[in-house]
């Protein structure tokens, strides 16, 4: 688990940029929590609902103040997931859901982990993947980092994951300098070894051989996006819910042919012909 509170300079609002680009004339939902944003709109008559979560300095829990997903977060995204389910369950067009990423950790303390914040995450997944498996197409762009617990409870249960091309898009377990002290090592030593260790690596490139991701994003401006940008993802999530939608697949089996994954997809060939 990452263990770092990033410092005050270290807060990333991307989330909260991307979020209001992609949300114009959108209808803003504030019934859930101020970390946790969420708007529905249609991306050319595709309904979509968008989800954030995003830095929130006067959060009633602190360790939850830069962004991090910690309990009001985790019970605020499955409501907000659930509440999708719930209103689309009889309905033959289901509702799209995508999730803006930019999670630096989930808000891990001494108050979080008594109030019980394993639940309040496993209840975001799980509404994610019975949104998944109800035939929501879901949709993950991160535009920052997505490390550890929170990106595993806002983002991961997707049916496809984009991410843009940018040092700033980072996704792993927990922060350089934990894994530095967990691992013994110095920050230089642990980069040197993720050169040839895809999964200890941090760059998104790396990340994308292990069979994850869907895309890498080229765009102009990562922090500030701009009218092009937006066009470029809205592009990119249309042609996603199509290629979902037609393949009619609520599973992520695709994610066993990256590069990297050969071992994994061959140990499970053998345990199903032994079985």
């Amino acid at each position: 688990m990452n263990m770092d509170i990033p410092a005050e300079n270290e807060v990333s609002m991307r989330g909260q940029h991307w979020f209001k680009a992609l949300t114009t004339d959108f209808n803003q939902i504030g019934e859930y929590t101020e970390s946790v944003w969420v708007a529905d709109g249609q991306v050319s008559q595709q309904s979509v609902r968008i989800i954030a979560v995003v830095p929130h300095p006067h959060n009633l829990y602190p360790r939850a103040q830069n962004g991090e997903v910690g309990l009001l977060e985790g019970w605020a995204l499955a409501k907000a997931v659930d509440d999708v389910i719930q209103a689309d369950q009889n309905s033959n067009q289901k509702r799209a859901i995508l999730c803006i990423v930019d999670v630096p950790s989930q808000a891990y303390g001494r108050r979080e982990e008594l109030f019980g914040i394993h639940q309040a995450l496993a209840g975001a997944v799980d509404s994610y993947a019975r949104a998944r498996l109800a035939g929501h197409p879901i949709i993950s762009l991160l535009v920052g980092k997505s490390m550890s617990g929170a990106f595993l409870a806002h983002g991961y249960q997707a049916n496809r994951i984009f991410a843009l091309n940018d040092d700033g898009v980072m996704v792993h377990a927990m922060g350089k300098e934990s894994a530095a002290r967990v691992t013994l090592r110095t920050v230089d030593e642990l980069e040197k070894l993720a050169a040839s260790i895809p999964p200890m690596a941090y760059d998104i490139e790396s990340y994308a051989t292990l069979g994850l991701l869907s895309g890498i994003l080229d765009v102009s401006n990562p922090e500030q996006p701009t009218a092009e940008d937006i066009t470029v993802i809205q592009d990119v999530f249309l042609n996603a819910v199509k290629d979902i939608q037609t393949l009619g697949s609520t599973g992520l089996e695709h994610r066993l042919n990256g590069e990297n994954r050969k071992a994994s997809k061959q140990v499970r060939e053998l345990l199903r012909d032994q079985w």
